[in-house]
């Protein structure tokens, strides 16, 4: 009799489409045979960039450009108010001090007084300048040097119209967004005026909020303004983390910020991974700057591992099953794209992996996680669950054994 249930049991696991017995992820290719552009490089060995990095790098004197604003006085000289300059206090926290008639740098990078032609001062310092200004009043003989006063101080430095678009997480009043996979998160835009010798990537973040939160990508977009507008934006991408052996291929005028362009901080909700099987459908973010190995995966989602399938997301009042316990599911397939767009499924061995870190492979963004059963692992769950041996010990009265098998027919 015993051996008629036997077989009639295996014959109901065998037929009654078990999933780890019709498993398409089953056939896949181990860890150890894998090729090199399947495996993920770890996160670990990722270097910051830099800071001065993002930083273009300052003159050792100021030089002047369309948009500066100087303080000019010229006595005596055709000036309005000459010799007796209007005090204008400079808006500028670099700039202190600076008294004169507010003179303007044009476009094309000229100055011009009463009586005298442009002085061309683009790319001169303040001191030359003054001596370019003074020279040229001399020449036009509209004072003479024994009573000519002229002095040029930087009265407002030239700004840059910026644009910073950022999809990370801001704050809301007090407290920020909760971040997560398909969360709801509240960007934000900024226009913002930077200085001359400020206008930079760096300049942008700082006063746009800091560096790209833990739910941006570790880049950075600047797109230039375009003087024709049908035009493509060139797009500038920044990296913010590299590896050792990787050359930061970051030009000098790359990190310079134009009147008009905009900078860009993209959210990162593609950096996910999926599971399904045993696990359960589900989306969940990866972490950006940290490494998660397909165990730790597995627990940060609340897989079965090493419990005996046990779930640890169902409300029951126990936390182990009946009777002897049933086998932990083992086999893991890993589906991952690679760079070519083929897909590859990598077959990881759970129970080696707790023991060789080599079977523990990174996951990457886009994989799909599937935990399922080996096929003995499946029978011998069938097994358990269907025959029960109950043996009752009377442990008052040792002369006293009861003993009975109970079949639970499929």
């Amino acid at each position: 009799m015993n051996r008629v249930a036997s077989l009639l049991a295996t014959v109901a696991a065998l037929s009654s489409g078990c999933a780890s017995l019709s498993n398409p992820t089953a056939g896949g290719v181990p860890v150890n045979r894998l090729p090199p552009e399947a495996l993920a490089r770890p996160k670990a060995d990722l270097r910051p960039v830099p800071l001065t990095a993002l930083r273009q790098p300052s003159p050792g004197d100021y030089l002047l450009d369309a948009g500066d604003v100087l303080a000019v006085v010229a006595d005596p000289t055709p000036l309005p108010a000459a010799g007796i300059p209007p005090i204008r206090p400079s808006d500028d926290p670099a700039v202190t001090g600076a008294v004169g008639y507010p003179v303007t740098v044009r476009a094309d990078g000229t100055v011009s007084l009463p009586l005298i032609g442009p002085v061309s001062v683009r790319g001169r310092t303040v001191a030359d300048a003054e001596r370019l200004l003074r020279d040229a009043i001399l020449k036009a003989e509209i004072a003479q040097p024994a009573v000519l006063r002229v002095s040029v101080q930087l009265l407002q430095r030239r700004r840059y119209r910026v644009t910073v678009v950022r999809e990370d997480s801001q704050p809301v009043g007090n407290t920020a967004t909760v971040v997560g996979a398909g969360a709801v998160k509240r960007g934000a835009g900024y226009k913002l005026y930077l200085p001359a010798y400020e206008n930079d990537v760096l300049g942008a973040l700082a006063s746009s909020g800091g560096m790209p939160g833990l739910d941006a990508r570790n880049e950075v977009i600047v797109q230039r303004a375009a003087a024709d507008p049908t035009a493509a934006a060139v797009e500038i991408r920044i990296p913010l983390r590299v590896y050792p052996d990787e050359p930061l291929v970051l030009r000098p005028e790359d990190v310079i910020l134009g009147d008009g362009d905009v900078v860009r901080i993209e959210a990162r909700d593609t950096e996910v991974f999926y599971t399904a099987g045993l696990v359960g459908g589900g989306q969940y973010l990866l972490p950006r700057d940290a490494d998660l190995d397909v165990i730790e995966a597995l627990a940060q989602v609340r897989g079965p591992l090493l419990n005996g399938g046990f779930s640890q997301t169902a409300f029951v009042a126990s936390s182990v099953n009946l009777g002897v316990g049933n086998p932990s599911p083992s086999l893991c397939t890993v589906l991952r794209k690679l760079p070519s767009g083929r897909q590859i499924p990598i077959r990881v061995d759970l129970n080696k992996a707790f023991d060789d870190p080599r079977e523990r492979i990174l996951i990457l963004p886009g994989d799909v996680i599937v935990l399922q059963e080996r096929p003995a692992e499946a029978v011998v769950r069938y097994f358990t669950q269907q025959f029960r041996l109950l043996t009752t010990f009377d442990l008052l009265n040792m002369s006293t054994v009861a003993s009975g098998l109970s079949i639970n027919s499929p």
